[in-house]
């Protein structure tokens, strides 16, 4: 795989978003920062905060759309387009309904399964899908009726310790992905169980 250059968390500004499990992105990116001692600042003309890391040897972007989920692509596509970054280069970490809380799993591709973040970006890309996910498990309500007031809700305590797991297991193993070592990362970070 081409070296990854962009890491995207997918979640809405504002605190009242702050810890929904829609924000289970920005939770990743900036645990992910804070864990390099990295301070984000805003960048206007992407829309976005922005902070710049070395991960495994790699200058690396990280980024956090100020679009709120709906628009991501905004920031993602120009700032991918101005860089010339590939879709291979980037890795889009996002809350999943269709995993348990306390589950992560690396991904290549694939269509937005229903995420508006991911629906924006894969349309502002051009309509391109192969760029890499990080899907957060946060469970499902059980009813399509009631996804969008759960996905804007705070998980349960509990849920809230397992997802908070499993994003310490994905940054452990952020590295692997960084260095190429795509398969290893995955493999591992699907052995995990946050209970």
């Amino acid at each position: 795989m081409a070296a990854l250059k962009l890491i995207v968390g997918l979640g809405n500004p504002g605190a009242q978003y702050d810890r929904t499990r829609h924000n289970a992105g920005f939770d990743y990116v900036d645990e992910l920062a804070r864990s390099l001692g990295a301070s984000w600042q805003l960048d206007s003309k992407y829309l976005a905060e922005m902070t710049k890391v070395n991960i495994a040897g790699t200058t690396v972007w990280l980024m956090k759309p100020m679009t709120f989920m709906n628009r991501s692509g905004q920031s993602v596509a120009s700032f991918a387009n101005f860089y010339k970054f590939d879709p291979k280069q980037i890795l889009v970490a996002h809350d999943e309904l269709d995993l348990p809380a306390g589950v992560a799993r690396f991904k290549l591709g694939g269509g937005h399964g229903g995420h508006n973040g991911l629906r924006d970006i894969i349309a502002r890309l051009g309509n391109i899908k192969d760029f890499y996910r990080l899907r957060l498990g946060i469970g499902h309500p059980g009813s399509a009726t009631e996804v969008v007031n759960y996905v804007l809700g705070k998980p349960h305590p509990d849920d809230q310790i397992r997802l908070a797991r499993a994003i310490d297991a994905a940054i452990a193993e952020t590295p692997k992905v960084v260095a190429g070592d795509w398969q290893k990362a995955m493999n591992l970070l699907h052995q995990f169980q946050a209970d």
